[in-house]
């Protein structure tokens, strides 16, 4: 950069030549220079806070002119004050410099005492955010140190909770050396297959090329605390890698050992006593010569003290057992928190009537009976006293006296377990602890939250300390992790591995044995995920097992509003999701967006006629075409076997060119949809769908429908062909409209419970040749239809001749086409002209014979809809009257036999309306 020397009234300025133009007043160039002649140069500091104190590191090194890349010449003056305290290039310019470490703003986000004139400032305080900057502002104005001042507008973060002004900070943290990984991550990425491939190969690739080591601690509150202790003295690190661990380092403060009573009177009544205003209960003489036959293990254990629950049968128990053990009875303690759980309104019932009430297992933990307790606030008493007494002792061999479920509670306390976990350590019908049974307790200090569960979170966890080998202690660090390392974590911690689960997931294999459950298939998230989920479980996966733990992504994009802009609630830019839900349906919106190029890291803009027309042109025409299958289906199709075996077997039901389109083209969609998904090609699997509604409706069921109504043969196999076309078809659209192929699938008679349990369907030979036939058929038809529009000819009047520019042999199967072809635009015959101008040429002179037959279909068209509007179905018959005008024509007696047959008539009168041309009875 050229930088000049310029005189401005009495002062000299240094600034970037290409930046000039900031100077408002008259300027006279003294000199001009290059850059590095500045390197170097020192420089009086405006605040002298940290410039003059001669303890600071490095103070040498600072308050000097040094280079830069990031100095550029498009704002500013052409020199940048930097601060390593806050900036990342700031920071690594001054790890290169060896600059001091100035650290002004406390982590509370105020001056620090050392900036005197400001100390103990906000520097940006939520209620008014340039409140300091006025300040300085102010300050460096009185101190004749301000050349200029103007605003400017920038970009600033924020808290996105609270909105509060952020200030970066430099902080220490614990890092994952990913640079040491660098190499086998690329290595890795390039296996993996990335849809699109160029996320993977220049996005994410790039994002590899230039990774740094990962920050993966957070000075935080909540989050998963690194496990890892340090000495106060020595600074030892450890890492800890389970409770085990922590239990290895622990070490117990006393001995427990548990002794249930004997038997008592109300165990021999069944009988529930757990109110100590009715402690009348003592022990049988079986209970007493049980605990004399069990206090003798512990003559020696050397009890030093024994406690127990204030009950009449405890408190005997207590009793014995001191005499056996040579301690005296004052020595024995009790307490109310280890009585036995309290009843309340099933005191002095019996044990089945209270597990009326509260089942065994979980339930009680949460339900108590009026007046009673549950097992939740019994652990908690009984892990108050165990935390109590092991505080207050040391050394000492404890005897704790009580009841089956306080010892329960005390085991589940001990070990930190959930009620789940809880019900796992009872260890038969039995009951936990028999009358006059010892167990052995071990208490640790481990990290329990108030209701004694292990809880590994802050702040239970920084409450465990261990001995280092200096003599000192060990504490845990104060960081948590990011909680990206924790989403990285997924793959193997959904599993809890590697402490159990290995059978369905180890990503370690050997030579005998392969990894389980590890890489994934896939995963799908969006566009951001680059830099933020693929990347963390890329590290961590590539770190931990040397692999990429997935093996395919799909990248998603935005979903945008339809003016192109942020779905924003504010705007109101974007239709409410369980409104537009309730109005077109989920599998409609699901289908809509899978076909959009957000399936491929695209932007795609939501627009709710594009989900209309999905509803209709789709997923509405497929449920006219089962309506119409469900209309004149027997009884006896829905159950035909032909339908169960795919398409293979509906070649053996028919020979009609038109089924064998349908099979061939439910081939061909089988297998389009079944490479596009093999290659998690979304957008590319759901298209084809849509194509096949249309041909399978507006082609295929429309030129069938004359043979089904008829009932024939043909139109029996016709019938048969759709169920298996629907049949088949639900299979293949239901990953992408669930619901709707569920309900397909059962109205016509799929085999399975649900259409998502059935096998994927197969894909036959497609016959292109076909496929071609009746593509060139199609648009021929398309074509003498568009005929007849500019001429403004029905399709029901029919026509002549149609004539096909073409030469040479005649199309395959072209007789059974023709025939098609014929029906769709309404022709007698079809002839070949090569001699044609345009590729078809109708003939349009209607004679008075086709005029007839014309106004015959005009007349069925009107009957059909008189058998709408009264309710018939298809095959129920009526009987059709018709006035004297209509009757005088001869038209309905020339076509009776056609039309009893079309219109399901049994018989028709002619000429016996005095009012109306039609009527059905």
């Amino acid at each position: 950069i050229d930088y000049v020397k310029v005189q401005v009234g009495e002062e000299k300025l240094i600034l970037a030549k290409a930046r000039l133009s900031v100077l408002k007043q008259e300027y006279k160039i003294l000199e001009e220079l290059k850059g590095e002649k500045l390197i170097g140069l020192p420089y009086q500091s405006l605040f002298d806070y940290y410039s003059k104190d001669s303890s600071l590191k490095n103070r040498e090194q600072g308050w000097k002119i040094y280079a830069a890349d990031f100095v550029t010449t498009e704002d500013g003056t052409g020199i940048v004050h930097i601060a390593p305290a806050f900036g990342e290039d700031d920071l690594r310019l001054g790890e290169k410099e060896q600059l001091p470490f100035v650290q002004h703003v406390g982590i509370d986000g105020k001056f620090k005492k050392e900036v005197a004139d400001f100390s103990e400032q906000d520097v940006k305080p939520k209620d008014d955010p340039t409140r300091a900057d006025v300040a300085i502002l102010k300050f460096l104005a009185a101190k004749g140190s301000l050349f200029e001042k103007e605003k400017i507008t920038h970009s600033y973060p924020h808290c996105w909770r609270c909105e509060s002004p952020l200030l970066n900070y430099a902080a220490s943290s614990w890092f994952v050396k990913v640079t040491a990984l660098k190499n086998k991550l690329i290595a890795e990425n390039k296996k993996i297959h990335w849809l699109p491939e160029t996320i993977g190969k220049y996005r994410f690739g790039n994002w590899l090329s230039a990774a740094r080591d990962w920050a993966i601690s957070r000075s935080r509150f909540w989050g998963a605390p690194l496990p890892v202790w340090r000495c106060e003295k020595c600074g030892k690190l450890e890492i800890i890698g389970s409770i085990e661990d922590i239990k290895k380092r622990l070490k117990p403060r006393n001995r427990y050992f548990v002794i249930r009573h004997g038997e008592s009177e109300n165990n021999v009544q069944n009988t529930l006593n757990g109110n100590l205003q009715h402690n009348v209960f003592s022990l049988t003489d079986k209970g007493k010569t049980q605990i004399k036959n069990s206090s003798q293990k512990l003559i020696g254990e050397k009890i030093d003290m024994i406690f127990s629950s204030p009950f009449m049968r405890t408190k005997q128990t207590a009793e014995i057992v001191a005499q056996t053990v040579n301690i005296s009875p004052e020595q024995i303690k009790f307490d109310n928190r280890i009585a036995e759980i309290r009843f309340g309104d099933f005191e002095n019932k019996t044990v089945d009537e209270f597990h009326k009430f509260v089942k065994k297992g979980i339930e009680q933990f949460t339900e108590a009976p009026k007046g009673g307790e549950n097992f939740t606030e019994l652990k908690k008493r009984v892990g108050n006293f165990l935390s109590e007494i092991d505080t207050k002792f040391n050394g000492k061999t404890i005897l704790i006296v009580t009841h089956e479920a306080p010892g329960w509670m005390m085991s589940s306390a001990a070990l930190g377990l959930a009620p789940k976990q809880a019900e796992s350590i009872w260890p038969d019908k039995d009951g936990f602890i028999k009358n006059g049974e010892i167990k052995k307790l071990e208490w640790l200090s481990l990290p329990r939250d108030k209701n004694y569960e292990l809880d590994l979170h802050r702040p239970f966890i920084d409450e465990i300390a261990f001995d280092c080998s200096c003599g000192n202690k060990m504490k845990r660090v104060p960081e948590v992790f990011d909680c990206w390392f924790e989403s990285g974590s997924m793959p193997f911690a959904e599993w809890h591995y590697p402490f159990e689960n290995l059978e369905v997931f180890n990503p370690k294999s050997g030579w005998f044995k392969k990894a389980k459950g590890f890489p994934a298939d896939f995963i799908a998230e969006g566009l951001d995920q680059t830099r933020g989920w693929f990347y963390s479980m890329l590290v961590l996966g590539v770190a931990l097992f040397g692999k990429s733990p997935y093996k395919n992504v799909i990248v998603n994009g935005l979903v945008l509003a339809e003016d192109g802009r942020k779905m924003s609630k504010s705007l109101k830019n974007y239709p409410e999701l369980l409104p537009t839900i309730e109005k077109y349906g989920a599998d409609a919106i699901r289908f809509y967006l899978l076909s959009s190029p957000a399936v491929r890291a695209e932007d795609a803009r939501f627009s709710e006629k594009g989900v209309d027309e999905v509803a209709k042109k789709v997923l509405g025409r497929l449920d006219n075409v089962l309506a119409f299958y469900l209309l004149y289906a027997d009884k006896n199709s829905t159950n035909d076997q032909s339908a169960q075996g795919g398409p293979a077997l509906g070649w053996q039901v028919t020979r009609n060119v038109l089924d064998e389109w349908i099979l061939v083209r439910l081939n061909q969609l089988v297998g389009e949809v079944t490479t596009a998904m093999e290659n998690y090609e979304l957008n590319k699997a759901a298209r084809p769908i849509a194509d096949f509604v249309d041909d399978l409706s507006t082609w295929y069921l429309r030129r069938s429908r004359e043979r089904i109504k008829n009932g024939k043969e043909d139109g029996h196999a016709a019938l048969l062909i759709l169920r298996l076309v629907l049949l088949e078809f639900s299979k293949v659209m239901a990953p992408f409209t669930p619901f709707f192929a569920e309900h397909l699938y059962n109205r016509v008679g799929g085999e399975k419970e649900s259409v998502h349990l059935d096998e994927w369907p197969q894909s036959g030979l497609v016959n292109s040749e076909l496929l071609t036939s009746m593509s060139f058929l199609r648009s021929l038809a398309s074509m003498a239809l568009m005929q007849r529009a500019t001429r403004n000819i029905k399709v029901r009047q029919p026509l002549q001749k149609l004539s096909i520019k073409h030469s040479g042999q005649e199309p395959p199967r072209w007789s059974e086409l023709a025939e098609i072809l014929k029906g769709e635009i309404n022709v007698k015959e079809i002839i070949f002209d090569k001699d044609l101008k345009d590729e078809v040429e109708l003939d349009t002179n209607i004679t008075p014979e086709l005029k007839k037959e014309g106004d015959y279909r005009e007349v069925l068209r009107r009957i059909q809809e008189l058998r709408k509007e009264k309710g018939l179905q298809p095959r129920q018959l009526a009987a059709l009257a018709t006035s004297s005008q209509i009757a005088a024509t001869g038209l309905l007696q020339e076509f009776e036999a056609d039309l009893r047959r079309a219109a399901s008539l049994e018989k028709i009168n002619h000429g016996v309306l005095s009012t109306g041309d039609f009527e059905l009875r």
